[in-house]
Protein backbone atom coordinates (compact mmCIF):
# COMPACT_ATOMS: atom_id res chain seq x y z
CA UNK A 1 0.00 0.00 0.00
CA UNK A 2 1.22 3.16 -0.59
CA UNK A 3 1.06 6.60 0.66
CA UNK A 4 -1.46 8.09 -1.96
CA UNK A 5 -3.80 5.19 -1.03
CA UNK A 6 -3.70 5.80 2.42
CA UNK A 7 -4.80 9.45 2.03
CA UNK A 8 -7.52 8.80 -0.90
CA UNK A 9 -8.96 5.59 -0.79
CA UNK A 10 -10.58 2.98 -3.31
CA UNK A 11 -8.01 4.20 -6.21
CA UNK A 12 -9.06 2.47 -9.63
CA UNK A 13 -5.83 1.20 -10.97
CA UNK A 14 -5.12 0.70 -14.57
CA UNK A 15 -1.97 -0.87 -16.46
CA UNK A 16 -1.72 1.19 -20.23
CA UNK A 17 -1.74 0.05 -23.31
CA UNK A 18 -0.38 2.09 -26.17
CA UNK A 19 -2.90 2.04 -29.07
CA UNK A 20 -0.91 2.72 -32.68
CA UNK A 21 -1.28 6.23 -32.83
CA UNK A 22 0.65 6.13 -29.39
CA UNK A 23 3.13 3.65 -30.82
CA UNK A 24 4.12 5.84 -33.51
CA UNK A 25 5.08 8.61 -31.86
CA UNK A 26 7.69 6.78 -30.27
CA UNK A 27 11.08 8.35 -28.59
CA UNK A 28 9.67 11.60 -29.82
CA UNK A 29 7.05 11.39 -27.44
CA UNK A 30 8.66 10.27 -24.53
CA UNK A 31 11.23 12.90 -25.14
CA UNK A 32 8.43 15.46 -25.07
CA UNK A 33 6.62 14.19 -22.12
CA UNK A 34 10.14 14.29 -20.35
CA UNK A 35 10.45 18.13 -20.36
CA UNK A 36 9.55 17.95 -16.53
CA UNK A 37 10.65 14.47 -15.87
CA UNK A 38 13.84 14.11 -13.26
CA UNK A 39 16.81 11.90 -13.32
CA UNK A 40 18.67 12.03 -10.38
CA UNK A 41 20.24 15.48 -10.30
CA UNK A 42 19.80 16.16 -14.48
CA UNK A 43 16.92 15.70 -16.56
CA UNK A 44 17.36 15.66 -20.68
CA UNK A 45 15.71 18.32 -23.08
CA UNK A 46 16.07 17.49 -26.36
CA UNK A 47 19.71 16.77 -26.83
CA UNK A 48 20.99 18.95 -24.02
CA UNK A 49 21.26 18.31 -20.23
CA UNK A 50 19.61 20.64 -18.15
CA UNK A 51 19.68 20.92 -14.34
CA UNK A 52 17.28 18.94 -12.04
CA UNK A 53 15.45 18.85 -8.55
CA UNK A 54 16.95 22.63 -7.94
CA UNK A 55 14.51 23.15 -4.85
CA UNK A 56 16.17 20.10 -3.52
CA UNK A 57 20.14 20.70 -4.64
CA UNK A 58 20.33 24.24 -4.71
CA UNK A 59 19.92 26.84 -1.21
CA UNK A 60 18.88 29.84 -3.06
CA UNK A 61 16.11 28.25 -5.65
CA UNK A 62 15.03 26.35 -2.02
CA UNK A 63 15.31 30.25 0.06
CA UNK A 64 13.50 31.54 -2.82
CA UNK A 65 10.35 29.44 -3.11
CA UNK A 66 9.97 29.60 0.28
CA UNK A 67 9.95 32.96 0.76
CA UNK A 68 7.24 33.15 -2.30
CA UNK A 69 4.94 30.22 -1.16
CA UNK A 70 4.87 31.67 2.16
CA UNK A 71 3.96 34.68 1.58
CA UNK A 72 1.20 33.65 -1.03
CA UNK A 73 -0.10 31.83 1.23
CA UNK A 74 -1.30 34.65 3.82
CA UNK A 75 -3.60 36.21 1.08
CA UNK A 76 -6.58 34.90 2.15
CA UNK A 77 -8.68 33.36 -0.41
CA UNK A 78 -12.29 34.85 0.01
CA UNK A 79 -15.79 33.35 -1.67
CA UNK A 80 -18.15 36.60 -3.28
CA UNK A 81 -21.49 36.83 -4.50
CA UNK A 82 -22.76 40.10 -5.86
CA UNK A 83 -19.67 41.63 -4.10
CA UNK A 84 -20.71 40.45 -0.52
CA UNK A 85 -18.53 37.66 1.06
CA UNK A 86 -20.25 34.22 1.04
CA UNK A 87 -19.80 32.79 4.46
CA UNK A 88 -21.22 29.42 4.29
CA UNK A 89 -22.54 26.97 1.88
CA UNK A 90 -20.73 24.50 -0.51
CA UNK A 91 -18.02 26.26 -1.99
CA UNK A 92 -17.29 28.02 0.78
CA UNK A 93 -17.15 24.74 2.94
CA UNK A 94 -14.52 23.15 0.31
CA UNK A 95 -11.89 26.24 0.13
CA UNK A 96 -12.07 26.83 3.58
CA UNK A 97 -10.90 22.66 4.50
CA UNK A 98 -10.19 21.17 0.75
CA UNK A 99 -10.23 17.82 2.84
CA UNK A 100 -9.65 16.20 6.19
CA UNK A 101 -5.57 16.63 5.86
CA UNK A 102 -5.06 19.86 4.16
CA UNK A 103 -6.03 23.44 5.52
CA UNK A 104 -6.73 26.62 3.33
CA UNK A 105 -3.19 28.03 3.95
CA UNK A 106 -1.64 25.09 3.01
CA UNK A 107 -3.62 24.50 -0.08
CA UNK A 108 -2.53 27.72 -1.57
CA UNK A 109 1.42 26.90 -0.11
CA UNK A 110 1.55 23.82 -1.57
CA UNK A 111 -0.07 24.80 -5.03
CA UNK A 112 2.45 27.52 -5.29
CA UNK A 113 5.17 25.64 -4.13
CA UNK A 114 4.37 23.53 -7.64
CA UNK A 115 4.12 26.59 -9.82
CA UNK A 116 7.66 27.72 -8.98
CA UNK A 117 8.67 24.75 -8.82
CA UNK A 118 7.41 22.84 -12.52
CA UNK A 119 5.93 25.77 -13.82
CA UNK A 120 2.22 23.50 -12.85
CA UNK A 121 0.10 22.61 -10.24
CA UNK A 122 -2.93 19.95 -10.20
CA UNK A 123 -5.85 19.74 -7.85
CA UNK A 124 -7.60 16.67 -8.38
CA UNK A 125 -11.51 16.30 -7.15
CA UNK A 126 -10.75 12.76 -5.60
CA UNK A 127 -11.97 9.35 -5.93
CA UNK A 128 -15.35 9.41 -5.23
CA UNK A 129 -15.89 12.45 -7.34
CA UNK A 130 -18.89 11.81 -9.80
CA UNK A 131 -19.91 15.36 -11.08
CA UNK A 132 -21.01 18.53 -10.23
CA UNK A 133 -19.39 20.75 -7.42
CA UNK A 134 -16.47 18.50 -5.90
CA UNK A 135 -16.37 17.85 -2.29
CA UNK A 136 -12.59 17.74 -1.74
CA UNK A 137 -9.62 18.92 -3.64
CA UNK A 138 -6.02 17.36 -3.55
CA UNK A 139 -2.44 18.27 -4.85
CA UNK A 140 -0.83 16.00 -7.09
CA UNK A 141 2.81 15.47 -7.89
CA UNK A 142 3.28 17.39 -11.40
CA UNK A 143 6.07 15.18 -11.78
CA UNK A 144 3.90 11.75 -11.73
CA UNK A 145 1.06 13.18 -14.27
CA UNK A 146 1.28 12.09 -17.37
CA UNK A 147 -1.32 13.47 -20.62
CA UNK A 148 -2.80 11.68 -23.25
CA UNK A 149 -1.52 12.56 -26.68
CA UNK A 150 -2.93 11.50 -30.00
CA UNK A 151 -2.59 12.29 -33.65
CA UNK A 152 -5.02 14.18 -34.98
CA UNK A 153 -5.66 16.41 -37.73
CA UNK A 154 -5.19 20.35 -36.85
CA UNK A 155 -3.64 22.00 -33.50
CA UNK A 156 -0.26 21.43 -34.52
CA UNK A 157 2.45 21.95 -31.92
CA UNK A 158 6.20 22.26 -33.14
CA UNK A 159 8.92 21.73 -30.84
CA UNK A 160 11.58 22.89 -32.55
CA UNK A 161 14.33 22.18 -29.47
CA UNK A 162 13.42 18.45 -30.06
CA UNK A 163 12.84 18.56 -33.81
CA UNK A 164 9.59 17.21 -33.01
CA UNK A 165 6.01 17.50 -35.21
CA UNK A 166 2.99 15.97 -34.26
CA UNK A 167 -0.32 17.10 -32.99
CA UNK A 168 -2.16 16.90 -29.69
CA UNK A 169 -5.74 18.04 -28.71
CA UNK A 170 -6.87 18.84 -25.37
CA UNK A 171 -6.35 15.01 -23.40
CA UNK A 172 -9.13 13.23 -22.27
CA UNK A 173 -6.96 11.40 -19.65
CA UNK A 174 -4.42 12.02 -17.15
CA UNK A 175 -2.38 9.13 -16.02
CA UNK A 176 -1.00 9.53 -12.72
CA UNK A 177 2.11 7.41 -11.62
CA UNK A 178 2.50 5.36 -8.60
CA UNK A 179 5.26 3.16 -8.96
CA UNK A 180 4.63 0.90 -12.29
CA UNK A 181 1.00 1.71 -12.12
CA UNK A 182 -0.82 4.50 -13.44
CA UNK A 183 -3.71 5.80 -12.26
CA UNK A 184 -6.11 7.02 -14.81
CA UNK A 185 -8.06 10.70 -14.18
CA UNK A 186 -10.34 12.42 -16.33
CA UNK A 187 -9.53 15.91 -17.43
CA UNK A 188 -13.29 16.45 -15.34
CA UNK A 189 -11.73 16.12 -12.25
CA UNK A 190 -8.82 17.87 -12.30
CA UNK A 191 -8.14 22.15 -12.16
CA UNK A 192 -4.71 22.72 -14.11
CA UNK A 193 -2.78 25.29 -13.40
CA UNK A 194 0.13 26.17 -15.71
CA UNK A 195 2.49 28.92 -16.83
CA UNK A 196 3.25 29.58 -20.40
CA UNK A 197 4.75 26.42 -21.91
CA UNK A 198 6.14 27.91 -25.87
CA UNK A 199 7.43 23.73 -26.51
CA UNK A 200 4.10 22.13 -25.00
CA UNK A 201 0.71 23.61 -24.89
CA UNK A 202 -0.79 21.08 -22.47
CA UNK A 203 2.11 21.43 -19.83
CA UNK A 204 3.36 23.95 -17.35
CA UNK A 205 7.30 24.44 -17.53
CA UNK A 206 9.87 24.62 -14.80
CA UNK A 207 10.76 28.69 -14.69
CA UNK A 208 14.48 28.28 -13.72
CA UNK A 209 14.95 26.17 -16.95
CA UNK A 210 16.49 29.20 -18.71
CA UNK A 211 18.79 29.08 -15.28
CA UNK A 212 20.18 25.69 -16.19
CA UNK A 213 23.89 26.52 -16.97
CA UNK A 214 23.82 29.38 -14.13
CA UNK A 215 22.20 26.58 -11.34
CA UNK A 216 24.79 23.64 -12.93
CA UNK A 217 28.12 26.07 -12.49
CA UNK A 218 26.55 26.88 -8.97
CA UNK A 219 26.06 23.42 -8.29
CA UNK A 220 29.88 22.23 -9.15
CA UNK A 221 30.98 25.70 -7.24
CA UNK A 222 29.34 24.47 -4.25
CA UNK A 223 30.90 20.27 -4.28
CA UNK A 224 34.46 22.30 -5.20
CA UNK A 225 34.38 24.17 -1.98
CA UNK A 226 33.36 20.98 -0.05
CA UNK A 227 35.43 18.64 -1.43
CA UNK A 228 38.47 21.46 -0.59
CA UNK A 229 37.31 22.11 3.20
CA UNK A 230 36.83 18.08 3.49
CA UNK A 231 40.10 16.83 2.15
CA UNK A 232 42.21 19.48 3.59
CA UNK A 233 43.82 19.80 0.40
CA UNK A 234 45.41 23.46 0.61
CA UNK A 235 47.77 23.90 4.25
CA UNK A 236 47.25 27.27 6.52
CA UNK A 237 50.65 27.96 5.52
CA UNK A 238 54.23 26.72 5.02
CA UNK A 239 57.12 26.12 7.26
CA UNK A 240 60.54 26.10 5.24
CA UNK A 241 63.96 25.43 5.23
CA UNK A 242 67.08 24.72 3.35
CA UNK A 243 68.18 21.74 4.98
CA UNK A 244 66.94 18.37 5.16
CA UNK A 245 65.41 17.57 8.26
CA UNK A 246 64.39 14.31 10.20
CA UNK A 247 60.95 13.02 10.84
CA UNK A 248 61.55 13.74 14.28
CA UNK A 249 63.53 17.05 14.22
CA UNK A 250 60.12 17.84 11.69
CA UNK A 251 57.65 16.68 14.50
CA UNK A 252 59.62 18.51 16.99
CA UNK A 253 59.90 22.14 14.95
CA UNK A 254 56.03 21.86 14.92
CA UNK A 255 55.11 20.91 18.53
CA UNK A 256 57.50 24.02 19.08
CA UNK A 257 55.24 26.40 16.13
CA UNK A 258 52.18 25.25 17.56
CA UNK A 259 52.86 26.01 21.49
CA UNK A 260 54.12 29.34 20.91
CA UNK A 261 51.91 30.36 18.29
CA UNK A 262 48.71 28.53 19.60
CA UNK A 263 47.47 24.76 18.57
CA UNK A 264 46.31 23.58 15.36
CA UNK A 265 42.47 23.67 15.22
CA UNK A 266 40.70 20.99 13.46
CA UNK A 267 41.13 20.41 10.05
CA UNK A 268 44.33 22.49 10.04
CA UNK A 269 47.69 21.40 8.80
CA UNK A 270 51.22 22.49 8.70
CA UNK A 271 53.65 21.69 6.46
CA UNK A 272 57.05 21.32 7.35
CA UNK A 273 60.02 21.48 4.54
CA UNK A 274 63.73 21.42 6.16
CA UNK A 275 65.93 23.73 8.40
CA UNK A 276 66.59 27.22 8.44
CA UNK A 277 62.81 27.70 8.84
CA UNK A 278 60.65 30.50 7.61
CA UNK A 279 57.00 31.21 7.31
CA UNK A 280 54.91 32.08 4.14
CA UNK A 281 50.76 31.74 4.50
CA UNK A 282 48.88 30.87 1.59
CA UNK A 283 45.62 32.42 0.17
CA UNK A 284 42.59 31.68 -1.68
CA UNK A 285 43.83 31.52 -5.59
CA UNK A 286 42.36 34.14 -8.11
CA UNK A 287 40.40 30.70 -9.56
CA UNK A 288 38.58 29.84 -5.87
CA UNK A 289 38.03 33.98 -5.27
CA UNK A 290 36.06 33.73 -9.38
CA UNK A 291 33.69 30.86 -7.40
CA UNK A 292 32.39 33.03 -4.73
CA UNK A 293 31.87 36.02 -7.30
CA UNK A 294 30.45 33.58 -9.91
CA UNK A 295 28.23 32.47 -6.94
CA UNK A 296 26.99 35.63 -6.38
CA UNK A 297 26.20 36.63 -9.65
CA UNK A 298 23.60 33.28 -9.47
CA UNK A 299 22.33 34.26 -6.46
CA UNK A 300 20.66 37.57 -7.85
CA UNK A 301 19.94 35.86 -10.84
CA UNK A 302 17.86 33.79 -9.13
CA UNK A 303 16.07 35.86 -7.52
CA UNK A 304 15.82 38.30 -10.33
CA UNK A 305 13.74 35.19 -12.11
CA UNK A 306 11.59 35.04 -9.19
CA UNK A 307 10.84 38.54 -8.88
CA UNK A 308 12.36 38.57 -5.04
CA UNK A 309 13.95 41.67 -3.98
CA UNK A 310 17.29 41.10 -2.19
CA UNK A 311 16.45 42.92 1.03
CA UNK A 312 13.15 40.47 0.84
CA UNK A 313 15.99 37.74 1.29
CA UNK A 314 17.70 39.80 3.92
CA UNK A 315 20.21 39.88 1.83
CA UNK A 316 22.24 43.48 1.72
CA UNK A 317 24.95 45.12 -0.37
CA UNK A 318 27.63 46.27 1.63
CA UNK A 319 28.85 48.86 -0.88
CA UNK A 320 25.26 50.88 -0.01
CA UNK A 321 23.29 50.61 3.57
CA UNK A 322 20.09 50.58 3.15
CA UNK A 323 17.35 52.73 5.07
CA UNK A 324 14.21 51.76 6.66
CA UNK A 325 12.48 53.36 3.34
CA UNK A 326 14.62 51.86 1.40
CA UNK A 327 13.40 48.65 2.82
CA UNK A 328 9.65 48.74 3.31
CA UNK A 329 9.66 50.15 -0.83
CA UNK A 330 10.98 46.58 -1.80
CA UNK A 331 8.42 44.75 0.32
CA UNK A 332 5.69 46.66 -0.99
CA UNK A 333 7.43 46.00 -4.51
CA UNK A 334 7.55 42.41 -4.16
CA UNK A 335 4.12 42.26 -3.78
CA UNK A 336 3.11 44.89 -5.88
CA UNK A 337 5.11 43.82 -8.95
CA UNK A 338 5.74 39.80 -8.27
CA UNK A 339 2.87 38.40 -5.55
CA UNK A 340 -0.04 40.56 -6.91
CA UNK A 341 0.21 39.47 -10.58
CA UNK A 342 0.55 35.63 -9.70
CA UNK A 343 -2.52 35.72 -7.56
CA UNK A 344 -4.88 37.54 -10.10
CA UNK A 345 -3.44 34.67 -12.89
CA UNK A 346 -4.67 31.96 -10.19
CA UNK A 347 -8.00 34.06 -9.69
CA UNK A 348 -8.78 33.68 -13.60
CA UNK A 349 -7.85 30.26 -14.04
CA UNK A 350 -10.40 29.24 -11.21
CA UNK A 351 -12.28 31.65 -12.99
CA UNK A 352 -12.32 29.68 -16.45
CA UNK A 353 -11.83 26.28 -14.78
CA UNK A 354 -14.14 26.23 -11.69
CA UNK A 355 -16.62 28.95 -11.38
CA UNK A 356 -17.46 29.26 -14.79
CA UNK A 357 -17.41 25.35 -15.62
CA UNK A 358 -19.94 24.70 -12.74
CA UNK A 359 -21.96 28.19 -13.68
CA UNK A 360 -21.43 29.07 -10.41
CA UNK A 361 -22.52 33.09 -9.77
CA UNK A 362 -19.79 33.50 -7.05
CA UNK A 363 -16.04 34.57 -7.57
CA UNK A 364 -12.82 33.52 -5.59
CA UNK A 365 -10.74 36.82 -4.88
CA UNK A 366 -7.43 37.42 -2.90
CA UNK A 367 -8.54 39.56 0.17
CA UNK A 368 -5.41 41.64 0.64
CA UNK A 369 -6.75 44.44 2.69
CA UNK A 370 -4.51 42.81 6.02
CA UNK A 371 -1.22 42.61 3.89
CA UNK A 372 0.82 45.45 6.03
CA UNK A 373 3.35 45.74 2.94
CA UNK A 374 0.51 46.79 0.65
CA UNK A 375 -0.58 49.59 3.87
CA UNK A 376 0.35 53.54 4.06
CA UNK A 377 2.21 54.08 7.10
CA UNK A 378 0.27 55.76 9.33
CA UNK A 379 1.65 58.90 9.14
CA UNK A 380 1.45 59.24 5.47
CA UNK A 381 -1.97 58.03 5.86
CA UNK A 382 -2.90 60.70 8.93
CA UNK A 383 -1.75 63.59 6.48
CA UNK A 384 -4.04 62.23 3.67
CA UNK A 385 -7.02 62.07 5.64
CA UNK A 386 -6.64 65.74 6.68
CA UNK A 387 -5.92 66.91 3.28
CA UNK A 388 -9.46 65.28 2.43
CA UNK A 389 -11.66 66.55 5.32
CA UNK A 390 -9.86 70.06 4.61
CA UNK A 391 -10.91 70.07 1.07
CA UNK A 392 -14.14 68.89 1.94
CA UNK A 393 -13.28 64.81 0.12
CA UNK A 394 -14.20 63.60 3.56
CA UNK A 395 -15.84 64.21 7.19
CA UNK A 396 -14.23 63.20 10.32
CA UNK A 397 -16.70 60.62 10.87
CA UNK A 398 -15.79 59.20 6.98
CA UNK A 399 -12.20 58.75 8.14
CA UNK A 400 -13.44 57.03 11.82
CA UNK A 401 -15.59 54.48 10.02
CA UNK A 402 -12.65 53.86 7.30
CA UNK A 403 -10.79 53.01 10.90
CA UNK A 404 -13.09 51.13 12.49
CA UNK A 405 -13.46 53.63 15.45
CA UNK A 406 -16.69 54.88 16.58
CA UNK A 407 -18.71 57.87 15.04
CA UNK A 408 -18.84 61.86 16.71
CA UNK A 409 -21.76 63.53 17.23
CA UNK A 410 -20.17 66.35 15.56
CA UNK A 411 -18.46 64.23 12.68
CA UNK A 412 -20.69 64.77 9.82
CA UNK A 413 -20.27 68.66 9.63
CA UNK A 414 -17.61 69.86 7.73
CA UNK A 415 -15.79 72.96 9.00
CA UNK A 416 -14.34 75.36 6.09
CA UNK A 417 -11.19 76.23 6.85
CA UNK A 418 -10.04 79.97 7.50
CA UNK A 419 -7.88 80.12 4.62
CA UNK A 420 -10.75 79.06 2.03
CA UNK A 421 -13.36 81.41 0.72
CA UNK A 422 -16.98 80.42 -1.13
CA UNK A 423 -17.45 80.78 -4.23
CA UNK A 424 -21.04 81.14 -5.64
CA UNK A 425 -22.36 79.79 -9.23
CA UNK A 426 -21.73 83.44 -10.47
CA UNK A 427 -18.41 83.23 -9.88
CA UNK A 428 -18.67 85.78 -7.53
CA UNK A 429 -17.26 85.63 -3.90
CA UNK A 430 -19.98 85.05 -1.43
CA UNK A 431 -20.35 85.99 2.79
Amino acid sequence: MSVFDKIIPNLKRHKIQPTANEKSIGENSSALLNILSDDDNFIKFGNNTIFGDTYLLHAWVNIAVNILIRNIARADFTIKRDGNDVVGGAIYDLFRRPNFSLSRYDLWKETAAWWFIEGEAFWWFGADYSGGIPKEIYILDPRKMQHESELLSGGMLSTGQLGVNFTLKKPRRWFYHIGAELIPILSDEIIHFKDFNPWNSIRGVNPLLSLSMELEQDYYANKSNSQLLKNNAIPQGILKTEQTLRPEEADQLERRWESKYGAVKAGRKIAVLGKGTNFEPLSFTPEVVKLFELKRWNLYTILARYGIPPRVANISDRSSALSGKDTTEQHSAFWKFTLIPILRQYEQILESQFFIRFGLKEQGVFDLWDIPELQESEDAQSKRDIAEINAGIKTINDVLKERGKEPKAWGDVWHKPKNLVSVNDGGGISD
